[in-house]
């Protein structure tokens, strides 16, 4: 609990009733959508402004009383996690599309807005926000950028980075900055904004962005291929792209992962395929068309066992919700569900998804995986239970190999969930000891009092790496 003056002078910032320590809200704000971890905050705050945010910093930084900031915690590496106490900064509030710009075609938003509504309302309009991760429907805009979601249609569309044109931003001093802006080309200097994009609240409080938007594709068109063999499967993701094609989604699901999705969604999945892809291309109509059928001309060469395009939105839809319920349905089994997002080059996949499966049998425990074949983004995912801590430990050490594997056929150990918590101790690993000095600078000129989501993507000590042994 934080001093009787500080958290009057809080009060005072953002009106009583948005400034809570009573033991609900410390419970509810002291943990995120990451399993097995949990801290209590001091208390929590809801501004509803950056000029309030910008106060609240001058009185934490004074204190040097540390600050997390929420959209709806949902992210998966422990982002939100209050690991040192101080204050939970619960962004829902600053919620409202403050500008589009059919002109200009850009958006300006409070980062506390709801991604899917977001999206919902440039769709009105006639534009597009391609950034789709799976988690739209709860997370907000400030967490997409805090994390750099990802999505289905990040190989053809690319991820939040390429849309988050400028920021505004509340520095733990309490100093306003501001990025970018409605601008195409803009070398002044640094270029902050991306730099701010992906830092996972540890360098700034991002409290407006200017997003681009752009028209939306006249037509889609899904289908599935299904394959007995998953190299096949891999072979096929290579040669769609060394075919010049670049699909608006390009998803993989492995046998685990396909038969507890249909029985979840009751699709009728075939549960003797080794792999399927699911596969959307947009564009002109035309293209649409064009690309499709030699999709399937590849996917058969490939030794695809069966290709099957839907035949309308309706059915097109229900395909694509299949795979972004893969969690929901994978959380089903056990009581304890670890979601990963190692990242190879597309090339790799299959060579990462036949690692995946060595690991899981070498520590005996259960991995399915799923993932954005497209852009080599997999979710090997673990089924358990945290009462369970022999099996546990297990699963720690087999997801510890699986970094190491993704690091071994050139990738690297999070492609959208981010660092936080969980993946901290293995950065190194990707980065190396000068890549991690640079970025303790970095932390240190904008966070001299490390007060801002401390705890997080530095960890205290390195993982020993482990020699893998490949046959």
């Amino acid at each position: 609990m934080l001093n009787v003056n500080i958290a009057r002078r809080l009060r005072s910032v953002v009106g009583a009733p948005y400034y809570r320590d009573d033991m609900e809200a410390l419970v509810a704000h002291s943990y995120d959508g990451t399993p097995m971890l949990q801290a209590l905050p001091d208390g929590v705050i809801y501004p509803d402004s950056t000029h309030q945010i910008a106060e609240i910093m001058t009185i934490l930084s004074e204190e040097k009383i540390p600050l997390v900031t929420r959209g709806s915690g949902s992210n998966l590496c422990g982002g939100t996690v209050p690991v040192q106490g101080g204050i939970v900064m619960v962004m829902h509030r600053m919620n409202q599309i403050i500008d589009v710009d059919l002109e200009n075609l850009t958006a300006t938003v409070q980062t506390g807005l709801i991604t899917a509504e977001f999206t919902a309302h440039v769709e009105s309009l006639g534009l597009f926000y391609p950034p789709d991760p799976s988690s739209m429907r709860i997370s907000t805009i400030g967490g997409n950028i805090a994390e750099c979601s990802g999505g289905l249609r990040g190989l053809k569309y690319g991820t939040t980075k390429e849309y988050v044109i400028g920021l505004k931003a509340v520095l733990p001093s309490g100093s306003i900055i501001r990025t970018g802006g409605k601008l195409m080309k803009d070398v002044a200097g640094y270029d902050l904004t991306k730099l701010l994009v992906g830092s996972e609240g540890t360098l700034a409080v991002i409290t407006e962005a200017t997003l681009k938007l752009i028209p939306p594709p006249k037509a889609k068109k899904t289908m599935l291929a299904m394959y007995r063999d998953l190299y096949g499967a891999a072979r096929t993701v290579s040669k769609i792209i060394e075919d010049r094609i670049i699909p608006a989604t390009l998803e993989f699901m492995d046998n685990s992962t396909i038969r507890v999705v249909d029985d979840f969604a009751k699709l009728g999945l075939p549960h003797d395929m080794e792999a399927i892809l699911l596969i959307e291309q947009d564009g002109d109509p035309e293209t649409v068309e064009r690309d499709i059928e030699r999709i399937r001309e590849i996917c058969m060469l490939e030794q695809a066992d069966r290709v099957e395009v839907a035949e309308n939105r309706e059915e097109a839809e229900k395909l694509l919700m299949a795979r972004r319920s893969a969690f929901t349905a994978l959380a089903r089994l056990r009581p304890t569900t670890i979601l990963e997002d190692a990242t190879v080059p597309r090339s790799k996949i299959a060579d990462m998804v036949l690692r995946i499966n060595e690991i899981a049998q070498k520590y005996q425990v259960t991995i399915a995986t799923f993932g954005h074949a497209g852009d080599g983004n997999l979710h090997p995912t673990a089924m358990t239970d945290a009462r369970d801590t022999e099996e546990i430990h297990r699963v720690e050490l087999a997801f510890a190999e699986i970094f190491e594997a993704a690091i071994d056929l050139g990738g690297t150990i999070t492609g959208e969930h981010g660092v936080g918590m969980v993946k901290a101790p293995y950065l190194e690993w990707k980065v190396g000891m000068a890549g991690m000095e640079v970025m303790r600078g970095i932390k240190e000129v904008f966070d001299p009092h490390h007060i801002l989501n401390p705890g997080k993507i530095f960890a205290k000590e390195t993982k020993k790496r482990v020699v893998l042994q490949h046959g």
